[in-house]
């Protein structure tokens, strides 16, 4: 018997440990994991202080950067966070959206690779979304605070500000069935919301 509850132990280790490394491991299955995990209604705390204050600041409802953080990347779960046409970060900016569109480069908003995007002298040269929200001399797309900043001055630029959360959503992707996922979201998130914690994620 004692051999058996032994063995049994090991097994469940065992699985637990498969279970473990595959989360971490693979893409996939994390994303799986962290759709699972996260409700209609769920937001993760520690984005919810960043989302206020840079919804104050641009005068959006920061449940609505909550909802695009959301579709985006699972809360900044995918990894990596580049899409198959080259957007970049927490909120997905094409790279000539970030640096701005009079910057040379693709129809798409792909630009050379070599360029520095988090130069806020160059962000500034083409009137870019590109945002330094703490003051640190650069913008980097992937940094949480100054992509949500971004993603906040782009949407109220866009009609968020002014109540058109639906034209702004569009103008951000230009896509009715995005526009309809994002705003599932948002209602679910201004309707009522719960604080969760997420899981670890690899790093």
């Amino acid at each position: 018997m004692k051999k058996f509850f032994l063995l049994f132990i090991s097994i469940v280790i065992c699985m637990i440990g498969v279970a473990v490394f595959s989360f971490t491991q693979n893409d996939q299955v994390r994303q799986m994991t962290y759709k699972t995990f996260l409700g209609q209604h769920h937001i993760p705390k520690e984005y919810v202080p960043i989302y206020q204050e840079a919804a104050d600041q641009y005068e959006i409802p920061w449940e609505l950067l909550a909802a695009v953080h959301r579709v985006e990347t699972i809360f900044s779960t995918m990894d990596p966070m580049v899409s198959p046409v080259g957007a970049l970060g927490p909120f997905q900016f094409m790279p000539r959206t970030w640096i701005g569109w009079t910057y040379p480069g693709g129809r798409l908003g792909e630009i050379d690779e070599d360029i520095d995007l988090t130069d806020v002298d160059l962000i500034a040269e083409h009137n870019g979304y590109g945002v330094d929200a703490r003051g640190v001399g650069r913008a980097d797309p992937f940094d949480i605070y100054d992509a949500t900043y971004a993603a906040a001055k782009y949407l109220a630029d866009h009609g968020a500000a002014d109540g058109d959360i639906e034209g702004a959503l569009f103008a951000y992707n230009q896509s009715n069935d995005y526009v309809e996922e994002v705003m599932g979201y948002y209602k679910a998130y201004v309707d009522h919301y719960e604080l969760v914690s997420l899981p670890v994620t690899k790093h």
